[in-house]
């Protein structure tokens, strides 16, 4: 295949950056789309360019780092699915592909394809955890869960952190990332000591790194790579009605 790539390119934070055209020939339909980037960098870095930077790490979709807009669309065509789970048979003979940062205020670019996602970070760290006690691993059958109780904590925890979420929704909301988070330590018992001071803090470290609110629209949901569903936020905004009046 022969492809045609509109690449956004920007030296750093205070470059103005643009987008650069490159062709790429020999393209196998069975390459991922990173696969993909890594014959166009061995080119470029032969002819003496410089490479395209772009995040990634497992290139399994399970770490969440390969976060590119692609064509308009937060990790590519495919739904439920990371720009590493993208294959390049999904494309045309001659196709031209656009290729974006995630574009967000909380999310500057550092370099070409990256961005600083470390406000989602932060927001784990204001109150993503629970309290344990040090010592030995508790045995398994110490809290008895139900198993649909079980299964409606884990899809919420299946969250990798990618923040597509943030690049798909018009005003670059990180509600589904941040609910998502929230809900599933919520949803289970290890999870309650923390529960009204946890969602406070998180909501709050999440309005201080200047995301946007919800407006419903879907556009989170429909990007997510692992389905998150929207519920998650309802129960958000449950949780800090409750959490504001125990206060």
């Amino acid at each position: 295949m022969r492809l045609h790539l509109k690449i956004w390119r920007q030296k750093n934070a205070s470059d103005k950056g643009q987008f650069v055209d490159y062709d790429v020939d020999n393209v196998n339909p069975d390459m991922s789309f990173l696969e993909m980037l890594d014959v166009l960098n061995i080119r470029l870095v032969h002819e003496g360019h410089s490479p395209v930077e772009f995040d990634h790490d497992c290139r399994e979709g399970i770490c969440g780092s390969c976060s590119l807009m692609i064509n308009g669309n937060a990790h590519g065509p495919d739904q439920g699915t990371a720009t590493c789970q993208l294959y390049m048979r999904r494309f045309q003979e001659g196709q031209t592909i656009v290729i974006e940062p995630w574009r967000a205020r909380a999310f500057p670019v550092i370099k070409d394809l990256c961005v600083d996602r470390r406000p989602l970070d932060r927001i784990i760290a204001a109150g993503g955890f629970i309290s344990v006690n040090t010592g030995n691993a508790p045995d398994g059958n110490d809290i008895l869960i139900g198993k649909a109780q079980v299964e409606d904590a884990m899809d919420s925890a299946a969250c990798i952190g990618c923040g597509a979420c943030v690049a798909a929704c018009k005003n670059a909301s990180a509600m589904l990332f941040t609910s998502a988070k929230i809900a599933h330590l919520t949803k289970l018992p290890q999870g309650q000591p923390e529960r009204t001071r946890r969602v406070i803090n998180m909501v709050k470290q999440m309005d201080a790194e200047g995301f946007g609110n919800c407006t419903n629209t879907g556009s989170c949901e429909a990007a997510c790579p692992k389905e998150i569903s929207l519920d998650n936020i309802a129960l958000m905004n449950r949780e800090l009605t409750k959490a504001g009046f125990k206060r």
